[in-house]
């Protein structure tokens, strides 16, 4: 089990974040055999497909270059031209072995942990000129199967390297007594599979690497159960700044539903534990909003803010508490109180018409109707 410089135990499974994070640091799986089976290997198909071509095309280029008159050879202009011109064809019979060995070196990283650039990583680390560090890394797990993987492939590639030429010997033999232009395409094809033969060797050596480094990766990033408890609060923030947020708001959502009480219609109260304040708005045909509703404290300062600026204030109980624990601030009050909060209104309509001289004192309101499951007992 891995373990962190402090000696906690790393038993954790990586975040998303602290994944993302090694990327930008570079630090993703890599395997350097991958790469080299996948250059090797390319290179030797690439022998074989056009190496037959390019031995050719080298022999024309050096028949031309010992094939030159005299005068040719005494002109310095013309030699210059002569060996821009070899240049040039040479580069063009190497072209399609170099753009496939330049595909390969590319696509092998690519293989394992996808495509990265990291400037972070290009960065030079002056940490890694501790000696001592040095010493550490010299002597670690790691540097151990490194070494281990040095000898397999040697050991490999050595045993593979005397097959081939064991199996090969009588060709090798025989290029000797072979005219030179069928002698160089029979080097060609025989330095083509040698090196096919050699990278077939990697296969084993990569096949137990990449594992080991998806592996290695993967307990490098895992994480100790304090490392995964801070994270979460560097991304979600510390409770006490949560908490303190949450207080903020609440108190400018509080502010902001005393500023619409003097808007209210109607406060119906509980008396004491409850409070709401409701508006209707005739013009819009909607259903009564509820402005500001709060309990004990809250409740106090809603009926202390509805006298002052002449609200009608209503003592109802089970209405209070049934609009209290049914809606939300801004929020229009359930079809189930529509017929209660209703005759709530023309009561408060009656009240002002008696309270300027235009009409009889109302009667008081009794037995509110109330569905079942919007009551609330307290």
């Amino acid at each position: 089990m891995a373990e962190s410089e402090s000696g906690a135990e790393k038993s954790e499974e990586p975040t998303s974040k602290r994944q993302e994070e090694a990327r930008k640091k570079g630090q993703i799986a890599r395997s350097r055999e991958l790469n080299t089976l996948a250059i090797t290997f390319s290179g030797a198909a690439a022998l074989l497909m056009y190496g037959g071509q390019m031995a050719d095309g080298l022999l024309g280029i050096m028949r031309g270059s010992f094939s030159l008159s005299r005068e040719v050879l005494m002109d310095e202009g013309s030699m210059s031209l002569h060996l821009l011109a070899a240049g040039k064809a040479a580069a063009e019979l190497l072209q399609p072995f170099i753009t496939i060995l330049m595909i390969a070196a590319i696509l092998g990283p690519i293989a394992l942990g996808g495509w990265l650039f990291s400037m972070e990583a290009m960065q030079p680390k002056f940490s890694r000129m501790n000696p001592l560090a040095g010493l550490k890394r010299m002597f670690s797990p790691k540097a151990l199967v490194e070494l281990l993987k040095a000898l397999a492939k040697f050991v490999i590639i050595l045993l593979v390297a005397l097959a081939v030429l064991s199996s090969d010997q009588d060709d090798l033999l025989a290029i000797a007594n072979e005219p030179l232009e069928s002698a160089i395409l029979h080097s060609a094809q025989i330095v083509g599979w040698s090196a096919l033969w050699l990278a077939s060797g990697l296969i084993l050596i990569a096949a137990v690497d990449v594992p080991f480094q998806l592996w290695d990766s993967k307990q490098k990033l895992k994480m100790t159960k304090q490392e995964v408890r801070d994270e979460y609060k560097d991304s979600e923030g510390k409770p006490e700044v949560k908490s303190k947020i949450r207080q903020m708001q609440r108190e400018m959502a509080e502010r902001r539903m005393m500023q619409a009480i003097p808007d209210a219609d109607v406060v119906i109260t509980n008396p004491t534990h409850f409070a709401v304040a409701l508006k209707y708005d005739p013009i819009k045909g909607n259903a009564p909003v509820l402005l500001a509703k709060g309990g004990d404290f809250l409740a106090l300062k809603i009926r202390e803010i509805a006298q002052e600026h002449k609200v009608t204030l209503l003592e109802s109980p089970a209405l209070a508490r049934a609009v209290y624990f049914s809606t939300e601030i801004d929020n229009e009050i359930p079809a189930g109180l529509y017929l209660a909060v209703a005759q709530v209104l023309a009561y408060v309509y009656q009240l002002k018409q008696f309270r300027s001289g235009k009409a009889k004192r109302p009667d008081p309101l009794r037995d509110l109707p109330i569905p079942p499951d919007l009551q609330r007992d307290r």
